[in-house]
């Protein structure tokens, strides 16, 4: 419909990454000041052994918002919070939690880790810098 505005895509892409992963460590933050209550609260929703998931998600969460802001390693990244996102969707439908209010922002964190983890781009990121340009 508006084809001049596709020559914005790479940069809206950019722009995505990089709230996107800000928005991810700042999530992960909390979790990694706290393992133990993050761990205690694992356990208490049936993910054992807690520490362990505990761990894993903050330093996922943390660590990969941070590597998708500076757009490194963006693909396996991405793929990995596809898979923690599906799980936590599928998690909350199983306990009937609601659309609104529950599964919402969860969806929307799912969708753009599979964008990111199947586009190729030419904005600016350590990953072109690495492997090339469009990675």
């Amino acid at each position: 419909m508006f084809p001049i505005l596709y020559f914005f895509s790479d940069w809206a892409i950019l722009v995505l990454r990089l709230v996107f992963g800000f928005l991810m460590a700042a999530h992960g933050l909390p979790k990694l000041k706290n393992l133990k209550g993050t761990a205690e609260w694992m356990e208490s929703e049936g993910f054992r052994p807690g520490r362990l998931w505990a761990t894993a998600v903050a330093v996922l969460e943390f660590f990969g918002g941070i590597a998708i802001f500076f757009g490194f390693f963006t693909q396996p990244v991405a793929v990995i919070f596809v898979l923690q996102f599906a799980v936590i969707v599928l998690w909350k439908i199983g306990k009937s939690e609601k659309l609104v209010g529950s599964l919402e922002l969860d969806l929307l964190v799912l969708s753009i880790s599979l964008l990111l983890a199947t586009i190729a781009t030419d904005a600016p990121a350590l990953d072109s810098f690495f492997y090339g340009a469009g990675y």
